[in-house]
């Protein structure tokens, strides 16, 4: 199947959306890569012309927080279904989590997943390893073969994979510090999860939002200041992944005054509903961390306004209907978010939300730095790949079972109405997506790694 970066495509008339602003510009793409921006560029030579007058032209969306299932819980979903969604849904490049089964804890698992990815991927991938209490010594052989970033889990999640030690996880973020690069987490504090959860349990609840209440804002609090304080005595580069509370929020905000090199990250999901929301959706919405009070909703959302959170990132995590549909305390948390992520935060920045021009920036740019991929992804310049996906503001977008591609098609977002519409999606100058579908016949996604080009 056909990957290589020939021919050469020419977007006119349309509005190209950066963080520095929007201005209008033809965007020339050759073999694979941004070689012009400008007015009025000449479509001579160019095998393809894309009209876009009238439509925003934005860098391609980098997702830096999917969950594809594969290998070793297809079941739930996999690659090519994930990837497909995510073509569908304007990103055009995925950072795959490691806690599939096996976990991506060792070089050899990451290059056996990346082999195994590599002919099922329909955009760009890009794959994080694993960081636990027994494999700190790897991390240098785990970026010498791919990984972009690592993430950590302060509790138990899929694979069995052991939670670090305060130790251990000081000696991650000093090789951090030194190696220059990103440590992802999941910050709540297992202890007082647990403390929380029996206690909620032992009540008798079995209401949705006893989910919420079982896993309370300060477990969050705590596991961020911890994070926090052990990257001002390392240095290490901490994101704390899908940020949920106010107190969170609070104690980032402060870090970032003093200097401290940790950034943050919220989801569509906390920004779209709370808890107000539970007795419609029910577990359709359970999540960790959860989705909290409008007050947090608030906080999280006044936090991406005023760029204290930083990135954007869908925390694609489908699981199988029956999962979904179960009790509170046995139903799966997570749902699939890749398709519906850049159209809910399109949609939100079209009513007002957030600033249109911070979409490129939290969901394109700063992820594509954190995790060594920019300028390469994540940008509308000149030798940048030629990912764009190209929207009708004016349009509005269905959110159906028929335009869904996951492989169970089980969303709290089903049947909602978003403002603005996808026309066109390009990866590396393909045209991957037409007038809102998926039009390429065979897989054109590629690996990618940190510092490419």
């Amino acid at each position: 199947m056909s990957r290589v970066n020939s021919g050469s495509l020419l977007v006119k008339g349309g509005s190209v959306v950066t963080s520095e602003g929007i201005f209008r510009a033809d965007v020339r793409i050759v073999d694979g890569k941004i070689v012009a921006l400008g007015k009025d560029l000449s479509s001579a030579g160019v095998d393809e012309v894309l009209d876009a007058s009238g439509l925003l032209v934005f860098p391609g969306l980098v997702d830096e927080h999917v969950h594809m299932r594969e290998p070793g819980l297809e079941y739930k979903d996999d690659f090519t279904h994930g990837t497909m969604a995510a073509a569908v849904g304007g990103v055009t490049t995925v950072i795959e989590q490691p806690n599939t089964l096996p976990p991506v804890d060792e070089p050899q698992k990451l290059v056996s997943k990346a082999s195994l990815l590599r002919d099922k991927a329909y955009v760009d991938f890009a794959l994080y390893g694993v960081l636990h209490d027994t494999n700190t010594h790897l991390m240098e052989d785990l970026m010498s073969v791919g990984a972009v970033g690592f993430k950590v889990f302060l509790g138990p999640t899929t694979g069995n994979i052991p939670p670090p030690s305060e130790g251990s996880l000081y000696e991650i973020l000093s090789k951090s510090s030194r190696l220059k690069v990103t440590i992802a987490f999941h910050a709540e504090d297992h202890q007082l999860v647990s403390y929380f959860t029996n206690l909620v349990k032992s009540s008798g609840r079995l209401d949705p939002q006893a989910h919420e209440d079982a896993r309370p804002p300060i477990a969050e609090e705590l596991a961020v200041m911890k994070l926090i304080l052990m990257s001002r005595r390392t240095g290490g580069r901490v994101h704390i992944l899908h940020m949920s509370s106010r107190e969170g929020v609070e104690l980032l905000r402060e870090a970032l005054r003093e200097g401290v090199n940790v950034t943050g990250e919220t989801c569509p999901h906390y920004l779209t509903f709370s808890s107000d929301d539970y007795p419609k959706y029910g577990t359709l919405i359970k999540v960790n961390p959860p989705i909290r009070s409008n007050l947090h909703r608030e906080a999280l959302l006044k936090a991406v306004n005023e760029g204290v959170i930083s990135a954007l990132g869908s925390d694609h995590a489908p699981h199988a209907k029956e999962e979904k549909l179960k009790s509170v305390w046995d139903a799966a948390a997570g749902f699939p978010n890749v398709q519906t992520f850049f159209p809910v935060i399109l949609d939100m920045a079209l009513r007002g939300l957030i600033q249109l021009t911070a979409i490129p920036k939290l969901a394109s740019e700063n992820p594509a730095k954190y995790f060594g991929l920019w300028p390469r992804k994540g940008s509308v310049r000149i030798g940048s790949d030629g990912d764009l996906v190209i929207v009708d503001p004016n349009g509005e977008t269905l959110v159906s079972e028929e335009w869904l591609q996951y492989k169970h098609r089980i969303t709290p977002y089903l049947n909602w109405k978003l403002r603005g519409e996808i026309k066109y999606v390009v990866l590396r100058g393909h045209v991957i997506v037409r007038n809102g579908k998926l039009v390429t016949t065979e897989p054109k996604g590629m690996w990618i790694k940190r510092d490419s080009s």
